[in-house]
């Protein structure tokens, strides 16, 4: 993922294995000492206000999302859980390093940062998340950046254990999986909340304050793209033949987790994984919850009527580079008919003509077609405006009505304090997930699907079921 807050964040530099164990001797793996702040000072928190918190995944997302966790003086790291010691993202927007150890340098330099904090050592780390579930009794939330295929697993096991939950998008990696851990999580009553940054923007609430004001009319058709998924850098079309020997610190059979056993190979992770079908969700379930969530937000969608796809180089093992996914939505309300379009590896819809020439419709967008007008805006609902640009100066704003929040991860972490429920909790982020991954069934059947999203069946394709709902492996179950 590559939200915009995400970018400024770097992880770590590069720290070897002997380096980081140097670096860690003195210290014992727990927080056993209380740094001095924690006691009085500018930066107090109470001890039973403060939020214990453990990840569970540390590549390069996983330390991002640390990253902004650790801006919030009432919230403490307690424990972190990879199943990889260390990989290197330096030839991805990441930069750096990733995994336990790096995820450790950051943590140690950040609390050895704080005022009188002289003494504070490493959180314990894990190689499997049940194990710290089941160890770490003072862990009161996890939040959950691993690849795709592990995000149903893992939360889960937080949901069985009451712990609250933030889980990266998509919410999991198939249709049932997400059915499951919403209406699991609702009933374990944890506080939850899907990695969708945008959700939490000024942008995306004023875009849903414009439409529901009227200001384009009533919305017929909606248009969603990304560039992500046209980088041909890797030949992604069958599994690799050779079999190289598993790095060190690698657990391969822990990071396959459900998937079928298959030798490890570099094209796979740390990073490729999203081009697989057997961990990733192809472009539209990276990005899809992202650029399609204003939509989603302000027109009520839930279940669409159908769903088609087209793309390119489609096979069963990868994700195309390029593909167009149209669904349809009945009335809902007072609100007609809709198209929706997404598309995605640099294709777009055609370009408005009440953009300016001098305007660009950016690599990732959403464009609201209304009965009076044009709304455009960036990705994650960046910079949202009615077109042409006169229109938008002569629009005059309705009042703001939308709750705002402090951010992404501050909303989550009220919420997890007792405050209300965080705006893209799972009854929102799972629905959202799985209009998304519907998309990549109709990819994967190469067929137009009547969907029957209250039973998750395509009516006309009883074949769509292996992608709805994908067989597990290796002993691991969702418990039901």
């Amino acid at each position: 993922m590559s939200d915009p807050i995400n970018k400024k964040i770097q992880t770590g530099n590069a720290i070897s294995r002997r380096k980081f164990l140097n670096y860690a001797a003195s210290s014992a793996a727990a927080f056993t000492i209380v740094p001095r702040y924690i006691l009085g000072g500018k930066r107090y928190v109470a001890p039973s206000d403060r939020l214990n918190i453990a990840i569970i995944g540390t590549g390069g997302q996983g330390i991002n999302n640390m990253k902004n966790l650790l801006r919030y003086p009432d919230i403490q790291i307690i424990a972190i859980c990879d199943v990889n010691e260390e990989s290197d993202y330096s030839e991805f927007y990441y930069g750096g390093t990733a995994g336990r150890f790096p995820a450790l340098a950051v943590l140690k330099d950040h609390y050895d940062s704080l005022p009188d904090s002289k003494g504070t050592k490493v959180c314990p780390d894990y190689v499997d998340f049940r194990e710290m579930l089941d160890k770490e009794m003072a862990i009161d939330a996890v939040l959950i950046a691993t690849p795709d295929h592990i995000h149903a697993i893992a939360a889960l096991a937080a949901v069985e254990a009451k712990k609250h939950i933030f889980c990266e998008k998509p919410l999991t990696h198939s249709i049932y999986e997400t059915r499951i851990l919403t209406e699991a999580a609702r009933s374990a009553k944890v506080a939850t909340q899907m990695g969708n940054h945008g959700h939490s923007s000024e942008d995306i609430r004023l875009m849903v304050e414009w439409i529901r004001d009227g200001a384009i009319g009533p919305v017929r058709e909606v248009h969603a793209w990304t560039d992500t998924g046209r980088d041909g850098r890797i030949d992604r079309v069958t599994r690799p033949e050779d079999t190289p020997p598993v790095p060190p610190g690698l657990d391969w059979n822990r990071w396959l987790g459900p998937v079928e056993y298959r030798p490890y190979h570099p094209e796979y992770t740390p990073y490729n994984w999203r081009g697989w079908w057997a961990f990733g969700t192809a472009a539209l379930g990276d990005m899809g919850c992202h650029n399609i969530d204003a939509a989603f937000w302000a027109l009520d969608l839930r279940y669409p009527e159908s769903v088609e796809a087209s793309s390119v180089e489609l096979n069963d093992e990868t994700t195309p580079l390029a593909s167009i996914v149209h669904y349809t939505f009945p009335e809902r309300g007072e609100m007609p008919p809709l198209k929706l379009r997404w598309y995605d590896g640099g294709l777009q819809p055609p370009r408005p003509e009440e953009l300016e020439p001098d305007r660009s419709m950016g690599d990732n967008g959403l464009l609201f077609v209304g009965d009076k007008g044009k709304i455009l805006a960036g990705g994650w609902s960046e910079s949202p405006r009615i077109i042409p640009e006169t229109k938008m100066k002569a629009y005059q704003r309705p009042a703001k009505t939308i709750p705002r929040v402090e951010g992404h991860h501050r909303d989550w972490i009220n919420a997890c304090k007792g405050g209300k429920p965080a705006s893209a909790n799972f009854d929102y982020g799972g629905p959202l997930t799985e209009l998304v991954l519907l998309g990549t069934v109709a990819m994967r059947t190469k067929k137009k699907l009547y969907w029957d999203g209250l039973n998750m069946k395509a009516t006309n394709a009883p074949e769509a079921d292996e992608y709805i709902r994908p067989e597990y492996h290796n002993g691991w179950t969702l418990g039901r």
